[in-house]
């Protein structure tokens, strides 16, 4: 068996290797031919476009930047959907919309091939590691076919129900990790304001009733946590404009079921004011910028 594999980001690229670390084919595309170079140098074989993997492979995995990559990437006469071969799996997991996973798997399924919407939970950190969650919705027949290849990049696949419901878990959490990012920021800006060292705040905090995975993981606060993002100039982690983008699915979501997310409003909000500062490309803890004196 043929894994494809589209979208060779932050996180698609040490996905990448896993598949590959667990014995598997792997071939790749993207829009850059360095990452494509990359993921050569581990081991992948190279195709020139979507289509050309499409066509070669059994089964195919994505993780795409925005709902709109996804439908340009899925959709068409020479989309993936298409260009695959009969009872191909293809599995998404990127962050989308639950609409757009229905769609695409009605898509899929009147031209004889399974879609799963399977986005993921981890950041980089768990993408590293292979200890991600993944979060599927679609078929039970098409999960069970899905769990062995995804459990060589993650270590909590969970069946979430019918199609786009892999999508509404991963907004449900996406707002979650962007409100705490924000308050965890908050708190730590407080206390290192009030004289407390950071690293002493944050090991109470972590053995307190506030503990959470942003202030134990990915603490925001520069040097906490020697591997985080805010301990790297906040490069490398999941950038300010995609958590825009998540959060604003999720606002939409919501209008549509007429459900309230204040939070989720106000947190959208201050990560839009870090984007028109120009760190819309920095990792989500950068919000700690605006905080801190």
């Amino acid at each position: 068996m043929e894994i494809g594999f589209i979208g060779l980001g932050h996180m698609g690229f040490p996905m990448v290797s896993n598949l590959l670390a667990a014995g598997n084919i792997v071939r790749v595309y993207d829009t850059s031919d360095a990452a494509i170079s990359l993921a050569v140098e581990r081991g992948a074989l190279a195709a020139h476009s979507a289509v050309e993997l499409a066509q070669c492979v059994d089964v195919i995995i994505t993780m795409l930047p925005t709902p709109a990559v996804v439908r340009g990437v899925f959709c068409g006469p020479e989309g993936v959907i298409a260009q695959a071969k009969q009872n191909t799996l293809i599995i998404d997991c990127s962050t989308s919309d639950p609409g757009t996973a229905v769609e695409l798997e009605a898509l899929a399924a009147a031209l004889g091939k399974t879609v799963l919407d399977a986005p993921v939970s981890g950041g980089v950190p768990g993408a590293k590691a292979g200890t991600l969650t993944f979060m599927v919705g679609g078929s039970p027949s098409g999960f069970l076919a899905a769990k062995p290849i995804l459990s060589a990049m993650g270590k909590n696949i969970v069946h979430c129900g019918t199609a786009g419901s892999g999508q509404a878990a991963k907004l449900c959490n996406n707002l979650l990790l962007g409100v705490s990012t924000i308050a965890v920021s908050e708190s730590m800006c407080l206390g290192v304001s009030l004289g407390l060292e950071p690293d002493v705040l944050a090991q109470i905090i972590n053995t307190s009733s506030g503990h959470c995975w942003v202030s134990e993981v990915y603490n925001p606060y520069p040097g906490v946590v020697k591997d985080a993002p805010a301990s790297n100039d906040f490069s490398g982690g999941f950038a300010c404009d995609l958590m825009i983008k998540d959060l604003s699915l999720a606002l939409d979501a919501a209008h549509g079921m007429r459900q309230p997310l204040p939070m989720t409003s106000v947190s959208k909000q201050l990560f839009q004011v870090l984007s028109h500062q120009g760190h819309g490309e920095k990792d989500i803890s950068a919000i700690v910028r605006m905080f801190k004196k």
